[in-house]
């Protein structure tokens, strides 16, 4: 079980140690990877430069409530499933489909 499994909603995350947090960047990280690199084209170094903020942000404000706003969309794949549960299943349910 990953801590990306402990994490339905946004304020799941504000339960988490700082260890765990680390540990989610990670899982979240491992999603990007696996999605760009199963579908061309998608936009990875930013993507991988805002995983650690898009967890922070969620561990201090109180989203959905606090709204976030990004500027650039090449930076939000942590943010637009994440929401990350939603993120990791559709991925999950893509390799079954595949299979």
């Amino acid at each position: 079980m990953t801590v990306l499994d402990k994490v339905n909603e946004p304020k799941d995350i504000k339960n988490l140690t700082p260890l765990e947090l680390e540990e989610l960047a990670i899982n979240v990280r491992d999603a990007i990877l696996n999605r760009v690199s199963q579908y061309p084209g998608g936009y990875l170094g930013p993507n991988l430069g805002v995983v650690e903020m898009t967890v922070a942000l969620h561990k201090v404000f109180n989203s959905p409530v606090d709204k976030l706003i990004w500027d650039v969309s090449h930076q939000s794949y942590p943010q637009q499933k994440q929401e990350l549960k939603v993120f990791i299943s559709s991925l999950e349910q893509r390799k079954l489909n595949q299979k």
